[in-house]
């Protein structure tokens, strides 16, 4: 299965592509999308179309994206939830289906706390994928976001199993 997650920003978004095969992940892409515009629905339309881009080159089954978490300021989260609205249409658009994680979940899936700081899960994610040198935050969100995913899906299907038999 190949996962696209997405860490959504006004002004920088990070993508991660990985490819999973029960228990392997393999690492196939990761970046930023850098939100040039200074008039916000022109830095939609490029996280949009940035997002757009990514998923005719990768092709990926799925999206896993962070939900929306009120921290201080209130203008930010609002303007996160509309980043994260234009990367969910850009993949609407090509049939995707769409997992949304809690902060806390990517932290439990990768490190085993939903407390662990954003230094602990960058260095799970570059264990994980076996990543060398220096990931961007905002990329190794995403990618963090998908193994979160490949995570659930897993365990899903661990559920599944035990259930029918």
């Amino acid at each position: 299965m190949r996962i696209l997650g997405i860490d959504p920003g006004s002004r920088m978004t990070g993508y991660g592509v990985i490819d999973y095969a029960a228990p392997a992940y393999r690492y196939v892409a990761s970046g930023c999308i850098n939100i040039k515009a200074d008039y916000f629905p022109d830095r939609l339309k490029q996280i949009f179309d940035g997002v757009l881009q990514i998923v005719e080159m990768y092709q990926p089954q799925a999206l896993a994206i962070e939900q929306v978490f009120m921290h201080k300021n209130a203008d930010s989260a609002l303007k996160l939830g509309q980043a994260r609205g234009a990367a969910i249409c850009a993949v609407q658009t090509q049939g995707l289906p769409v997992f949304e994680y809690a902060p806390r979940q990517v932290k439990q899936a990768l490190v085993g706390k939903g407390s662990a700081d954003k230094l602990q899960v960058q260095h799970m994610v570059k264990i994980l994928l076996n990543r060398q040198g220096e990931l961007s935050a905002d990329a190794s969100d995403a990618l963090g976001l998908a193994i979160c995913h490949a995570h659930y899906q897993q365990t899903a299907l661990r559920l599944q199993k035990a259930v029918n038999q």
